[in-house]
């Protein structure tokens, strides 16, 4: 039988839904085809009242925008949707992938304080940094994934896809860098390429930038900036290079010295969320006859016990094959490394590998040797992970696998951007930009002076969307207009993605994903609004299901 979320696609185009981007789109784009009006004299021979014909249409565009809220009201988003960068069938996916940590097992608020709890003092034990940076306390709204750090500059900010930083969140310390200083630091706001990370989202072979894609790398980001805060309070020379690499070795530490590993291990509910959909979710595709792997960077009694208590004791019987300590993303590329069995005491064995035995464990190993033991090649291969670069980004680009993303952040940016404030703001936002678009044709004086006074509230209007999701950085997905640099690398690597796998109980195992056609900018938008098959999942039709 099919599901919800599969009937409401079906569905979709028997009701009236107009989803929030669409509807700004519409009444800005309709604001721009209606074209410059020609203003009325006041009397014959006298020149004409720019100001009040300008605000006029200003009144006009709010009352069109505030008739569109209501409709927009009524057709949320759900935020229980998975979305579609790339058509993909569940009909063709005969083996199902997963990375373990943020895809299969979720973690509490408490892990993150852990680790920045464990890397600041190895900071201070083990590289000597100064015994006062104890007083720094993990802040979880401090940061958002996906954000850049200039190694050499010691500055954290935010880059869209086309290399432009977003003014106004850029960081030094916990202290925002003024826009005058960081254009001045760039010569202008643009990152050149060879600046960049690198494919990897690492500062390496001169690269001066590091993208920070991982979950885990939250608590990273807040310690480096609150040691460079200790730093510039305090008025101490340093060397930001160094400060990086330590922090970096810090909390890598926290991960190999198994002080992470071993806090869950002794207080796992404290630390994992339970989800009895993940074993939901492994048991459907089971019972359909799929074929499942896990390959995870995580050691084997770590796995363990937390499949163990969020899957049960039989959670290997639902595995044909698993991989553990798999070191990703060299996993996906050094062919050289052959598999290691892992025996029911965690010791490993010096036993050739000639074939992989559903119910065991194995470690390191590589996807070459993994593809010639199991003959899984291709697109009927789909992989889950949360890390855009090290879960998804080789099986995309060199093995030909369907990927599909976990992005925890998505279900609370949903969430916000329902609400009313949020779509208010949004579709007045969008229908100024049209008419700032529309009315900048005015060149007189007092024209530009109504211009400007619309400039600087669409500014204001542009900080207030930011601060709706992270008064730092605003969105995940969007800088200003433009998407982010996370957005475009996720668009690249994963043909699907969602909040969590529990997505995956609201669809059918041969539903087929497709993607909504977003108009280019030289394409006519008009059968773009008139095609509600193709819009996004709406929360009241779940519901109603």
């Amino acid at each position: 039988m099919a599901t919800a979320a599969a009937a409401v696609a079906r569905r979709a185009g028997a009701r009236a839904a107009a989803a929030l981007l669409s509807a700004c789109g519409t009444a800005a784009r309709g604001w721009r085809r209606a074209g410059p009006a020609r203003p009325l004299c006041t009397a014959p021979g006298t020149a004409p009242d720019m100001k009040g014909y300008l605000w006029e249409r200003y009144r006009e565009a709010k009352r069109s925008t505030e008739d569109l809220v209501p409709s927009i009201m009524n057709n949320l988003l759900n935020p229980d949707a998975i979305f579609s960068n790339n058509e993909m069938s569940l009909s063709d996916i005969e083996i199902y992938g997963f990375d373990y940590d943020y895809t299969l097992v979720f973690y509490s608020k408490h892990l993150h304080t852990l680790i920045f709890n464990a890397a600041r003092d190895l900071l201070i034990n083990e590289h000597r940094y100064p015994a006062e940076i104890r007083k720094y306390e993990y802040d979880p709204n401090f940061a958002i994934r996906g954000l850049h750090y200039d190694v050499q500059r010691a500055v954290l900010m935010k880059i869209d896809a086309f290399h432009y930083i977003q003014l106004g969140t850029v960081y030094r310390g916990l202290s925002v860098v003024p826009d005058e200083e960081v254009i001045e630091m760039y010569e202008g706001s643009h990152v050149p390429l060879e600046q960049m990370s690198d494919f990897y989202g690492k500062s390496s072979h001169g690269n001066t930038m590091k993208q920070f894609m991982d979950i885990f790398s939250l608590p990273e980001m807040s310690l480096l900036s609150c040691v460079n805060e200790y730093f510039l309070k305090n008025n101490i020379d340093y060397e930001p290079v160094h400060l990086y690499k330590d922090v970096k070795d810090s909390i890598r530490d926290v991960h190999i010295k198994g002080i992470m590993y071993r806090a869950i291990e002794a207080d796992i509910e404290k630390y994992i969320c339970y989800a009895e959909q993940t074993r939901a979710v492994l048991a459907k595709l089971a019972d359909h006859g799929k074929k499942m792997f896990l390959i995870t960077n995580s050691p084997s009694s770590f796995v363990d016990k937390g499949m163990r208590y969020i899957v049960g004791k039989d959670w290997r019987d639902l595995f044909d094959v698993v991989i553990v300590q798999a070191e990703k993303p060299n996993f996906f590329n050094d062919k050289r490394r052959p598999f290691r069995k892992v025996n029911e005491k965690g010791v490993l064995l010096w036993d050739k590998i000639h074939k992989l035995q559903k119910g065991q464990i194995y470690k390191q190993g590589n996807l070459y040797e993994f593809l010639k033991l199991t003959g899984w090649r291709g697109s009927k291969v789909l992989y889950f992970g949360d890390h855009i670069y090290s879960d998804l980004a080789d099986l995309t680009l060199k093995h030909g696998w369907r990927t599909g993303a976990i992005i925890p952040e998505l279900r609370s940016e949903l969430k916000i951007m329902n609400t009313e404030q949020y779509i208010q703001t949004m579709t007045w936002l969008q229908t100024l930009t049209g008419l700032l678009e529309q009315m900048q044709v005015h060149r007189d004086a007092e024209s530009q002076l109504v211009l400007q006074e619309w400039k600087k509230e669409r500014k204001e209007m542009r900080e207030m969307t930011k601060n709706f999701f992270n008064t730092q950085f605003g969105s995940l997905f969007r800088t200003d207009q433009n998407p982010t640099y996370f957005l475009r690398r996720l668009s690249r690597f994963a043909d699907i993605y969602m909040a969590s796998l529990s997505c995956l109980l609201n669809y059918d195992v041969s539903h087929t994903f497709y993607p909504r056609r977003t108009p280019l900018q030289h394409e006519l938008p008009a059968w773009s609004d008139r095609a509600p098959a193709l819009r996004p999942p709406l929360l009241q039709e779940a519901q109603a299901e």
